[in-house]
């Protein structure tokens, strides 16, 4: 084996907030949808604050979802009968496959701030069934480390390995680091890998370290046709009181997509006939 590839920054940005009308109070965009290919296998996030009505029943199709709690109370709602409440810290899985529908309300008067990941499924899994699974945060795995510690929800790092299983395999850990405190974080080196900033300040990289505060987005360095099996590392260095961030990498699908409101899918014409599906009842009864 040779040296391990050690990962950079290979773009970063902050997040640009627009108000919105009620019963949406505000909104973000972590990843641009118009930059999916940079993304891939990622096609979007957003992050969003909103009240009771905001995301009331809807369908998805050809997608996975990855939502995260930030603040506030999240009920998930969908029409195989699933009911549930988020709060802070707690993650939820959905495979949309061939047709999910749900609603994701805020509790009561809450204002739930989340941020929701879309998490592209190759032509050959868009018809797979649909399923959701909840990670709630006292489930997710800790995996220590020297000043500071990293939750694990999906792959595996070191011999700690995440409940998230998701249809294309991917890792999600959210780290938190004290003032100082240093970690190298270790990626298979295909996969194509995004980190988002929750709170505080940090230093990003090795080489040429790129400084990131809260709201900051960077894309990382990888080897677009290495070996799974092979090793990449990633530096995070804290340079505040403390630092919370999540780390995401997928390997990419190389798959051209059309993403259009709900669904995605491989041509516009499987677009229309996702719509078509849709009034026709295909999709089930409404998440109510």
């Amino acid at each position: 084996m040779g040296d391990i590839f050690q990962r950079e920054v290979k773009d970063h940005w902050y997040v640009k907030y627009e108000e919105a009308s009620f019963p949406f109070i505000q909104k973000g965009w972590v990843l641009p949808v118009d930059r999916w290919r940079d993304f891939d296998p990622f096609i979007l996030m957003a992050e969003d604050w909103f009240k009771r009505g905001a995301f009331s029943d809807h369908p998805h199709r050809g997608i996975q979802t990855i939502t995260y709690v930030i603040d506030g109370r999240l009920e998930h709602i969908d029409n195989g009968g699933g009911r549930d409440i988020l709060q802070p810290g707690d993650v939820q899985y959905m495979n949309a496959g061939w047709a999910a529908r749900h609603a994701e309300e805020g509790v009561d008067d809450d204002i739930a701030h989340t941020l929701q990941l879309w998490l592209n499924l190759p032509k050959s899994k868009r018809k797979t069934e649909t399923s959701y699974q909840n990670i709630y945060a006292e489930d997710a795995p800790v995996l220590s480390v020297e000043g500071g510690s990293v939750k694990v929800f999906s792959g595996k790092f070191g011999d700690v390995k995440g409940p998230l299983q998701s249809v294309v395999p991917i890792t999600l850990a959210e780290v938190n680091l004290e003032k100082g405190a240093s970690y190298t974080h270790v990626l298979p080196e295909n996969h194509n890998a995004f980190l988002y900033v929750l709170s505080g300040e940090l230093e990003l990289g090795t080489s040429e370290t790129v400084h990131l505060a809260k709201h900051g987005v960077a894309t990382l360095t990888y080897q677009e046709d290495g070996n799974p099996e092979n090793s990449s590392e990633f530096t995070i260095t804290s340079a505040s009181r403390r630092a919370k961030l999540l780390i995401y990498s997928g390997a990419p699908i190389k798959e051209e997509i059309v993403p259009y409101g709900p669904f995605v899918m491989n041509t516009m014409e499987e677009i229309k006939q996702a719509y078509r599906d849709y009034h026709a009842g295909k999709f089930g009864p409404p998440a109510i």
